[in-house]
């Protein structure tokens, strides 16, 4: 079973856009792996609150204007 971890900002995302982010992804296997690859391939979308990731020693928090407007 293909799987897909993908871990973003929260609020980075609209609803739609993470829809269309398991649509493609999931496309993307089924590109490598055949149609046969679709009904058991899984996506998951984990969003890290603000504060909850970081890179050199800098804890990251979305800047308002890369969140999502619905």
């Amino acid at each position: 079973m293909p799987f897909a971890n993908i871990k973003i900002p929260q609020a980075a995302l609209s609803k739609t856009q993470k829809e269309e982010l398991v649509h493609r992804v999931t496309n993307l296997f089924v590109d490598y792996f055949s149609e046969a690859a679709r009904p058991h391939t899984m996506v998951l979308i984990e969003e890290v609150p603000d504060g909850g990731y970081g890179r050199a020693d800098e804890v990251y928090t979305i800047p308002e204007a890369y969140r999502a407007k619905d």
